[in-house]
């Protein structure tokens, strides 16, 4: 029974996997047909798209009302997106960072998690506040879209939270809607298209791999909970978070390997993004989360804390050293150690 269950589990987790694999490289050839830069499609596309084994195995949890597996599962894997993934990838070759990383998406980061932690403090994420983390990441990947040269030389964290309060982003959208929506190949931001079908064809199956994978795999994330007598937070801070963190693990090490450590970084620090504006928004529409005592007085701190200390390790020399890698991989290993204690 153990064992059948377990060979479940891991079958839901391999479809996960893969199925956000193929969604990422079909989606970049996408974006790429409608004209949509290297650049934004690595922070944008390969950032959602690793996230997305988090976004459906937390939707199939919110649709069960399983609050802790989904909590655990987004505050655990951007713990161990920084923690794990990142210093396991310094640990391997210093990671090279850049200003602009610090001060547009490093700030949006940590807001993103202390904008959390103050939501969560009544014990509950409403619907309200769960449409509103969408809101914020919309306007997150449209003022992305906008031109760099516009924000250069700016804090752009400062200039993001302008562009927000003032809507500029329903002004961005429109502008892209009706490119697309009159195929203007001769406009600014506009590019022929062609060839989409089999493209398609191969994001709708990846869907449909994740979706089915999602669904066996937190179904048996819960069924070892109840097995083991485990909270299902514990459960989704641990085991979910570093399964559904597998996509961001192979990219990132793939990438660090290479000396690609923008790419390895910007990664990371779009998935912790969309993690908790993307996930917990969607998720939080479905069904209000509830958040355990465990989730406010101590992981969802740690995450910030961890947060800061990257964006420190990011400013000095501009470069994630191996001594900091090792750092990183320490906290994560002293989370872990203090988790199960207070289990």
């Amino acid at each position: 029974m153990i064992a059948e269950n377990l060979l479940i589990f891991l079958l839901g987790l391999v479809l996960l996997v893969k199925g956000s694999d193929y969604f990422v490289k079909s989606a970049s050839t996408i974006a790429e047909k409608l004209g949509v830069s290297e650049f934004i499609i690595g922070l944008t596309l390969v950032a959602v798209g690793t996230s997305i084994p988090e976004l459906a195995s937390s939707i199939v949890a919110s649709l069960q009302q399983a609050s802790g597996i989904i909590i655990g599962n987004v505050v655990g894997s951007n713990i161990a997106n920084i923690g794990l993934i990142v210093g396991l990838s310094a640990v391997i070759s210093p990671v090279k960072t850049e200003i602009e990383m610090l001060r547009r998406d490093g700030y949006v980061m940590l807001f993103a998690a202390v904008l959390f932690f103050v939501f969560i403090l009544n014990r509950k994420l409403s619907i309200l506040e769960s449409a509103f983390f969408i809101l914020i990441f919309i306007a997150y990947v449209f003022f992305l879209f906008e031109e760099n040269e516009k924000y250069k030389g700016k804090m752009q964290f400062k200039e993001f939270i302008i562009y927000f309060v003032k809507f500029e982003y329903i002004r961005s959208a429109r502008q892209k809607f009706n490119c697309i929506r009159n195929d203007n190949a001769n406009g600014k931001n506009c590019q022929s298209r062609e060839g989409f079908t089999k493209d398609i064809l191969v994001l709708v199956l990846s869907c449909g791999a994740i979706i089915i994978g999602a669904k066996y795999f937190v179904n048996k994330s819960i069924f070892f909970a109840e097995l083991l007598g485990v909270p299902e937070t514990i459960i989704g801070t641990t085991l979910v978070a570093v399964g559904t963190s597998l996509p961001e693990l192979v990219v990132t090490l793939s990438a660090a390997k290479q000396g690609l450590g923008s790419i390895a970084l910007g990664n990371i620090i779009g998935s912790n993004i969309a993690n908790i504006f993307l996930i917990l928004g969607f998720s939080g529409l479905i069904y209000p989360i509830a958040v355990e005592q465990i989730s406010l007085v101590f992981t969802t701190p740690a995450m910030i804390l961890i947060s800061v200390t990257l964006l420190v390790f990011i400013s000095t020399d501009w470069e994630i050293k191996r001594w900091e890698g090792g750092a990183l991989v320490a906290f994560y290993a002293a989370f872990l150690m203090v988790l199960f204690r207070m289990n």
